[in-house]
């Protein structure tokens, strides 16, 4: 281990708030450092991990290069984890209560917080539960009850403590044991493990319930300027600015469509959003190890908010339920119907959530897709430039719209959920001539 690195993590522990966490356990790792095989690992951008002395190997304190604390684990004497918590990319803490709860579906849970960042333990809300894992060696994914009820990227700091704690142990094939594969929770998984390369179709195998082989790949995540969070391992994967994510297309040989992407551009690494296969904006700029070069300002657009024409509503609630749980179509109908769309001027981004129904698509957007489709020669092309982006508009609202689908549908009578889930049985429904009339109109070079 380099000597500055021990050096400085010798100085992290001093800090009262780290103190704080396990006196005396920090005080073992402190003097653990003076040994010949310090308690302690470096990953390969920056970030410290240190581990309480002795025959077992237990996780105690990571930081991140800029001496952040991103987790801290507290353990009992018998070995077993009394808590441990996670700092997401946006600043928020989640804590994890061992064997807290009980779920019907799978008995023993363990339960999720958002705590209070003033105390090293001082649950605030609570969040969900999971099913309990043995933390001296977790051997499985835990399925997780009401995901949506986490704050972003809560989730993936979750699973990715649990990959570390798998790969301290040398556990090295798990898989998820729960009910619900959805393609969420696959591309979740994918920034903490690695699914089994001998796959063909992973995505396709995982959500089917099929058996899949996932190896414990950690991230680390550094937090290197206000606002701004790199997560990496070979390379960076995700960058959050603002609370907005940033993700590399590729990932495996998995492919994610994004709005938001990583991309590099020589030794350059750009945060840009994105749409038909060009950047519309670039709004960061940084080193491969994800230090900030240039943080460009929201490209201004003074421009006035105007209505979506009514056929947007209807088109789009039939794309996006094609792409979503089959249970979900009704409420997805009924979420759109209620939604208030409109172009507008969205600084940095190309979507912005007012509040209650309201939702604004920068109108940057919209003049690069139209001005895209008016290039294309007039007839199918053009027609199929048109489906294109309004694809493209359907999978950027997606998300949201599927978490209040979701919302609705858990709020709504046992009887009403059934319906939900037989309706969902049946076969997929061809496209009604709202998606026509709205392609045309968009091909037309209008919306």
């Amino acid at each position: 281990m380099d000597p500055a690195r021990l050096a400085r993590l010798a100085d992290l522990l001093r800090h009262p708030e780290v103190r704080a966490i396990d006196p005396a356990g920090v005080e073992a790792i402190a003097r653990g450092l003076e040994d010949a095989d310090p308690p302690v690992t470096a990953g390969r951008g920056g970030a410290l991990i240190a581990f309480l002395p002795g025959p077992r190997r237990r996780r105690a304190l990571e930081f991140d290069r800029r001496g952040h604390l991103t987790a801290a684990l507290r353990w009992r004497e018998d070995g077993s984890l009394g808590w441990a918590k996670c700092l997401t990319a946006d600043g928020r803490w989640i804590g994890l209560e061992p064997g807290a709860a009980t779920h019907p579906a799978w008995g023993p849970s363990d339960r999720l917080w958002l705590l209070d960042e003033s105390h090293p333990w001082a649950p605030r809300d609570e969040l969900t539960v999971c099913q309990a894992l043995d933390y001296a060696r977790p051997d499985f994914i835990p399925p997780l009850w009401e995901p949506r009820r986490l704050p972003a990227g809560a989730g993936t700091a979750v699973l990715n403590l649990i990959a570390g704690l798998m790969k301290d142990h040398g556990v090295d094939r798990v898989r998820y044991r729960g009910p619900y594969p959805t393609e969420q929770l696959f591309t979740a998984l994918l920034e903490c493990f690695r699914y089994d390369p001998a796959q063909i179709d992973p995505l396709a195998r995982f959500m089917d319930g099929a058996a899949l082989d996932w190896l414990p790949a950690p991230h680390e995540r550094h937090h290197v300027a206000p606002g701004v969070c790199v997560q990496l391992r070979h390379e960076i994967d995700k960058v959050v600015l603002d609370r907005a994510a940033f993700y590399r297309p590729d990932w495996q040989a998995v492919v994610r469509r994004e709005p938001r992407v990583v991309r590099r551009d020589g030794e350059r690494v750009l945060c840009s959003l994105w749409a038909l296969d060009r950047p519309i904006e670039d709004r960061l700029v940084l080193d491969p190890r994800g230090e900030v070069l240039e943080s460009p300002a929201p490209a201004p657009d003074r421009r006035p908010a105007a209505s979506l024409a009514p056929v947007w509503r209807a088109a789009l609630a039939e794309l996006i339920a094609r792409e979503s749980a089959p249970a979900l179509a009704g409420s997805i109908a009924e979420v759109m119907n209620a939604l208030v769309l409109r172009w507008a001027p969205v600084p940095g981004d190309l979507l912005r959530e007012e509040g209650g129904a309201g939702i604004s698509l920068s109108t940057r957007l919209r003049d690069v897709g139209l001005d895209w489709i008016r290039r294309l020669p007039a007839g199918p092309e053009r027609a199929a430039g048109g489906a294109r982006f309004v694809l493209e508009i359907a999978r950027l609202l997606g998300p949201g719209v599927r978490l209040r689908a979701q919302a609705r549908l858990e709020a709504a009578s046992e009887a009403a959920q059934r319906r939900a889930l037989e309706t969902g049985k049946g076969p997929t429904p061809e496209l009604s001539d709202a998606v026509g009339r709205l392609v045309a109109l968009v091909a037309s070079g209008r919306a």
